[in-house]
């Protein structure tokens, strides 16, 4: 009996023993840099006064996920928001918004002539609320990109808006907006990670620095 205990701890004792060195070497194999998450950022947020308006100079940093450039090729349009906000800081209540701004930027491929399309409004691109500001063609879907990742002499605010002596702080938001796809893609990009881009970025400021 003693003979038989015995035997079955050296038998559990070299079980162990093969799976912690299962584990060892599962940590020690090379990571897959590929499958690491993409890195999004506000890499740019600089706000300027041109005349009586407030400008703004923005860049974002990002990788379109799998299925999104899957279905852009598959000629599925898809919809980038940015939106800017001003609020002026208040200690006795609620900050006060004092100016913002929206741009909707349309991004189309058309396989018959293999061009990228990208059109831009401050409403939503083909709605009724304002019309399209810019409208370009483009021969390879990172020179669009490139137009949609940067802005600049974006007008935001009115410069008398703003309270000299008063803290103001800044709101920029970028987002993939799935709102706007047909309403089957919608129900299924609701949760899947691969649908998700969304950015955003703050910063307090004085009206007097601004250049």
């Amino acid at each position: 009996m003693m003979a038989s205990i015995t035997h079955y701890w050296k038998r559990a004792r070299l079980d162990l023993c093969a799976l912690i060195v299962c584990a060892l070497f599962g940590c020690l194999q090379p990571v897959d840099l590929h499958a690491q998450p993409v890195v999004a950022e506000v890499t740019q947020l600089d706000l300027n006064r041109s005349g009586d308006g407030v400008e703004l100079a923005a860049a974002v940093t990002f990788q379109l996920p799998p299925a999104v450039e899957d279905a852009l090729y598959k000629g599925l349009p898809l919809i980038f928001v940015e939106e800017a906000e001003v609020y002026r800081e208040r200690w006795y209540w609620m900050d006060k918004r004092v100016g913002g701004a929206q741009r909707h930027m349309r991004l189309v491929y058309q396989p018959l002539i293999r061009r990228w399309r990208l059109t831009a409004g401050a409403g939503a691109v083909g709605g009724s609320q304002g019309g399209v500001a810019l409208a370009q063609s483009f021969d390879t879907l990172e020179e669009a990109l490139g137009v949609i990742r940067r802005v600049s002499g974006w007008r935001i605010a009115e410069f008398a808006d703003l309270e000299t002596g008063t803290r103001h702080r800044f709101e920029f938001r970028f987002r993939l907006d799935i709102t706007q796809l047909p309403r089957p893609l919608q129900i299924g990009a609701l949760g899947e990670s691969d649908w998700v881009l969304a950015l955003s970025a703050s910063k307090r400021l004085q009206p007097e620095t601004l250049k």
